[in-house]
C-alpha cells in the first residue's frame, strides 16, 4: 500500500457528459489517481488498484476560457498516410483554434492511496516486496516516467510520499452522484467506461468494494 500526495493550482477531472466546454467533478476520478500513480511507476507485472483519494483543501471551483482546436487528426488518415498516402497529418492551428470555457477546481491537494497486485506479465524475480521499494524510493525522491496531472497535461501536479501520520482532510460530506470509474480494457476492440456511486464521507472518497457499474 502507499499513499502519494499530489497537489497543483488547477485541476480537471473533466466529466464525460460534457463534451463541448468542460467541467469538472468535484475530485479526482480513480482513473485519474490511478494515471497519477502510474505517471511514478508502471510496469507490467503489477495492476493499481486505488484504495482511498483524501481531499485536503476545500473544493472551489474557477471558471476560466481556453484555447482549443475544433478538430482532430482521423485514423483513417493515419492509416492512408502510412499506406503511401499524401494526407496531410497536422492541424493548422489558426484555422482550427477555437475559445472554450472550462470549469476548473482551484488549488487542490490530496492523498492518493493505493495498492498493487501482481499480474502474470511479471517475471520470476519480481515480488510484492520488490515493487514496493521502487515506487517507495521513487515517491520520495520525487522520479516520474511522466509528469502526473490533475486531469489535464496543462495542469501538472506536484508529489512526494505521504510522510506519515493522520491526514488532515476537509470536514465535509456529500453525495457526488454517478462518477466515472475507470474504463475496461478486456475486450481491445471495444473499450467501455465503468462508474460507481461516489459519496464524500468527511473528505474521504472510499472507492474500495465499491459497486461498479456497466
Amino acid at each position: 500500500m502507499i499513499q502519494l500526495e499530489v497537489w497543483g493550482p488547477y485541476a480537471l477531472f473533466s466529466r464525460p457528459e460534457l463534451k463541448v466546454e468542460r467541467a469538472s467533478y468535484d475530485v479526482p476520478t480513480p482513473s485519474a489517481a490511478r494515471g497519477m500513480v502510474e505517471a511514478i511507476y508502471y510496469h507490467p507485472g503489477l495492476r493499481w488498484h486505488i484504495d482511498r483519494i483524501y481531499v485536503m483543501n476545500p473544493i472551489r471551483f474557477v471558471s476560466i476560457r481556453r484555447n482549443e482546436v475544433m478538430s482532430k487528426i482521423s485514423a483513417r488518415n493515419v492509416r492512408q498516410a502510412a499506406q503511401g498516402g499524401k494526407q496531410d497529418l497536422y492541424l493548422a492551428t489558426p484555422q482550427e483554434i477555437v475559445q472554450r470555457s472550462s470549469m476548473l477546481l482551484q488549488d487542490v491537494h490530496y492523498v492518493i492511496e493505493a495498492h498493487f497486485d501482481m499480474t502474470d506479465k511479471a517475471s520470476p524475480s519480481d515480488n510484492p516486496g520488490k515493487f514496493q521499494d521502487i515506487v517507495t524510493r521513487r515517491m520520495e525522491r520525487g522520479q516520474c516516467f511522466n509528469t502526473p496531472y490533475l486531469g489535464c497535461r496543462e495542469f501538472s501536479a506536484s508529489f512526494r510520499r505521504w510522510p506519515g501520520g493522520p491526514i488532515p482532510t476537509i470536514p465535509e460530506t456529500r453525495d457526488l452522484g454517478l462518477m466515472l470509474y475507470d474504463f475496461d480494457y478486456s475486450d481491445p476492440q471495444h473499450i467501455t467506461p465503468t462508474y460507481f456511486r461516489a459519496k464524500l464521507d468527511n473528505g474521504v472518497l472510499n472507492v474500495q468494494d465499491c459497486e461498479v457499474l456497466r
